[in-house]
């Protein structure tokens, strides 16, 4: 007979490791954000100083998520939103960007770290019209994703699947392709695909190094996998890829600046929709 009084309160923050860095405390870092601890700024420095350019293309997805959101909710239309691999809230997140187009879209986060899962409680709260909700769950797991999601979105609507950053925390060996072709599967004809990735299409053989450093070292967070171009693109298998297709992410539809052009990172991103 289970004893109910040794079981977690649900409404208890859950405990949170500050002993170990993790990805989505250090991006908050890179960010300049507050939400992280000493061992995910020592983290976040040892990778920095290996590849500068990580602080740049930390700002440049948040700018890439708002112009990915405009587009989608307000010249294509879409309603409803599933974020998977949220990270930490900052300025204007998903539901921030959707409601602001059209009030009652409905979003739903999903991470699996515990001090996402606290602020997300706290501060992903949208507008009366639409639907916020937090799904503590890993893209792994993506069956109950959709278990999970379909209690505030309506699959037999158009759904956009934003992977931000997201997908190169899944190794080769975990069947990554897999695993977004079932979430994409479960969504109705008209929804979209919107993804970012870090890859090593620019620097080359120094970040390829700094990578693996990184992933095997003491203490490291969750390894993260650099994919080709190739690689990253096939993601997009079997959907219709959105002007201008797959591109380094200052280049999906810049916005106008008179003071300077994008140029490459080592980050692609693409949408694509289903058809």
């Amino acid at each position: 007979m289970t004893d109910e009084s040794a079981l977690p309160d649900p409404m208890l923050p859950p405990k949170i490791d500050t002993t170990v860095p993790h990805s989505a405390r250090m991006w908050n870092y890179w960010l300049g954000g507050k939400d992280h601890y000493p061992v995910d700024r020592v983290a976040g420095d040892q990778f920095s100083e290996a590849f500068p350019d990580i602080v740049d293309i930390a700002r440049l997805s948040r700018h890439l998520l708002a112009r990915i959101v405009r587009h989608l909710a307000g010249e294509v239309g879409i309603r409803q939103f599933l974020d998977v691999g949220t990270g930490l809230p900052t300025v204007d997140n998903t539901h921030d960007l959707a409601q602001r187009v059209a009030p009652a879209s409905r979003v739903v986060y999903v991470d699996n770290d515990p001090l996402v899962l606290v602020h997300a409680r706290a501060l992903l709260v949208g507008t009366v019209e639409g639907a916020t909700d937090y799904v503590d769950a890993d893209l792994r797991d993506p069956d109950a994703i959709l278990a999970a999601a379909a209690k505030t979105l309506d699959f037999d609507q158009p759904v956009a699947l934003m992977l931000m950053g997201i997908a190169g925390y899944l190794g080769h060996d975990e069947e990554p392709y897999g695993i977004v072709g079932r979430l994409v599967d479960a969504l109705p004809s008209g929804s979209y695909l919107a993804m970012w990735d870090g890859v090593n299409v620019v620097t080359g053989e120094a970040l390829e190094q700094a990578q693996d450093d990184f992933n095997e070292g003491d203490g490291a967070p969750a390894p993260y996998t650099l994919r080709s171009r190739e690689q990253f693109a096939a993601f997009f298998d079997g959907l219709e890829l959105v002007e201008p297709g797959v591109v380094s992410i200052p280049l999906w539809r810049p916005d106008p600046d008179p003071f300077a052009s994008p140029v490459e990172v080592d980050a692609l991103c693409g949408v694509a929709r289903k058809p």
